[in-house]
């Protein structure tokens, strides 16, 4: 028989030494720089974190991105992953910046597919004149893509986009003076910046909404709900915006719907309930699946019951790319700990979602629990959490149940080693963390050796279980991992619906051997 004693000494010897301390102070494994920005990008809002300042997230993705490891053509490649796949705004439009420093040709290959509607642009302009980048002008070549961007939309879309500030979108015409080629589009940009136009040369829709806003008209014109809430409208114009409305307007806007009378029209009703649960309409909102968590959970009782209900059919086409693992021994770590109550997208003045970081994991461990019914979720802070969750429930209601365990400090070796204490076997298992343990790290005088007591506890769990893979999903934009990527553990970051579409591939083996950089090298320029 094997001598045990010393096979457990040998455990993890082969494991890598810790090369880094996180921002909670505990030891860790430094990502690479290539998957450090790809962190940064599918997770990073430029607001601060529990751990990390603004500033902090930005100067480290300018310094990632002049890393000699992180070539301009990655930095694209990450850009374009980061607003088709990982659906973000900030750091898509910020590595589009910093292209025009490093590769200006590549930035003209790929703005119009990241640069794609009013929102990108803005957030690209303002961060070109900041300076952040090293420039306070466009540039030439910049300010020909924007003008560009402008040939390419029609009057009423460039009407469209023009709400929202700093800047604002007269602001980006007066910089780049784009050149209109017919009398419609003199008079909307002349409109638009406040300067004499020929009225009778405007648009149909841009007339429309002037004659509403006069009082000359009764029909609420088809324009962002921004352009109108500040109007006096009736109880039949609200009718009218909602009818009109695009789906993640309505998501949006159901309480306000509620209180202006719109689902006492039954019909209506029936018709808004079947938008939001439109599986085309879904995909092309590119929504997070949190998004539909918030809109049901903060759904007024006026909003009815078929509405609401839509919302949780919506959830399921939303995170119906959740992988089924099978007779995989699945088990999915969620991290209830204190950091994981700081909002997902980070703090913003005035506009800090309500949404944090563990109710995200909450809703992607619960659509797990959905889809793989045999799933055991062990919650961790400092220690394991004891709490058992029905498959039948919906995602909602399991969600709400993990969303609730009180706080604690992080330890993200707990679960491990509780499977270990069990002689536990298994396949696959999950954790979703903001990866910042501290709590089991050798400086705070619980443990020894110079390796994470995560990839210690794992080594010890793949002794028995040599064919186990371990993915550790991070929610925040923080550069390090208690895990060192290696052929059996997936280390990737975000929030979105992609993040499942990776799992899945892992799980079944057909994963890029560079893994989630892998994922990121093979986007098309």
């Amino acid at each position: 028989m094997a001598n045990k004693a010393l096979f457990r000494s040998l455990v993890g010897k082969f494991a890598p030494a810790a090369d880094a301390v996180n921002e909670a102070g505990g030891l860790a494994y430094r990502l690479s720089p290539k998957a450090a920005l790809a962190q940064y990008a599918a997770t990073g809002c430029m607001n601060a974190t529990f751990y990390a300042s603004a500033g902090e997230q930005l100067q480290n993705i300018l310094n990632l991105c002049s890393h000699p490891e992180v070539e301009p053509e990655f930095i694209a490649r990450v850009a374009l992953y980061a607003r088709a796949k990982a659906h973000m705004k900030d750091v898509p439009a910020l590595l589009c910046a910093a292209l025009s420093v490093f590769s200006p040709g590549l930035l003209a290959e790929i703005f119009d597919r990241v640069i794609d509607d009013g929102r990108m642009l803005r957030n690209f302009v303002q961060i070109m004149r900041s300076g952040v980048v090293g420039r306070k002008s466009l540039g030439t070549l910049p300010k020909r893509l924007v003008q560009n961007w402008f040939d390419s939309r029609s009057d009423d879309q460039i009407f469209r986009v023009s709400v929202g500030n700093d800047p604002n979108l007269a602001d980006v015409i007066r910089m780049v003076h784009p050149k209109p080629s017919t009398a419609s589009r003199a008079a909307l940009y002349g409109y638009l910046v406040d300067q004499p136009h020929d009225a009778a040369n405007l648009p149909e829709l841009v007339k429309q909404y002037k004659a509403f806003k006069a009082g000359e008209s009764t029909n609420p014109p088809e324009v962002p709900f921004q352009m109108l809430t500040s109007l006096d409208l009736s109880k039949e114009n609200w009718k009218t915006i909602a009818r009109n409305a695009p789906w993640q307007m309505t998501r949006m806007n159901l309480n306000t719907f509620a209180r202006h009378g719109v689902f006492e029209d039954r019909a209506l009703t029936s018709e808004i309930a079947g938008r939001l649960r439109d599986e085309e309409a879904i995909q092309r909102a590119r929504v997070f699946p949190y998004q539909l968590m918030v809109a049901f959970t903060q759904a007024s009782a006026e909003v009815p019951v078929e509405v609401r209900d839509a919302l949780q059919d919506a959830m399921e086409i939303a995170t119906c790319n959740v992988p089924a693992m099978g007779d995989m021994g699945v088990y999915v770590f969620p991290d209830v700990s204190g950091s994981m109550r700081s909002p997902i997208t980070g703090v913003r003045k005035g506009a800090t979602t309500a949404v944090r970081c563990i109710d995200v994991a909450a809703l992607i461990t619960a659509t797990i629990v959905r889809t793989n019914r045999q799933t055991q979720v062990l919650p961790f802070e400092s220690k394991v959490v004891d709490i058992r969750l029905n498959a039948r429930d919906s995602v909602m209601t399991n969600a709400k149940v993990l969303s609730s365990i009180p706080a604690g400090g992080t330890n993200c070796s707990a679960p491990l080693a509780e499977l270990n204490r069990r002689n536990a076997t298994g396949d696959l298992l999950i954790y979703i963390s903001d990866n910042e343990s501290w709590v089991d790290s050798p400086w705070y005088g619980r443990f020894g050796g110079n390796r994470t007591e995560t990839l210690n506890q794992w080594s010890a769990f793949k002794a028995r279980n040599p064919g186990a893979k371990l993915v550790c999903i991070d929610l925040q934009p923080y550069a390090t991992t208690q895990a060192a990527e290696r052929e059996d553990i997936l280390n990737i970051g975000g929030f979105s619906d992609r993040v499942f579409d990776v799992i899945a591939e892992f799980a079944k083996g057909t994963l890029n051997t560079q893994h989630w950089v892998g994922v990121i090298e093979a986007v098309s320029l």
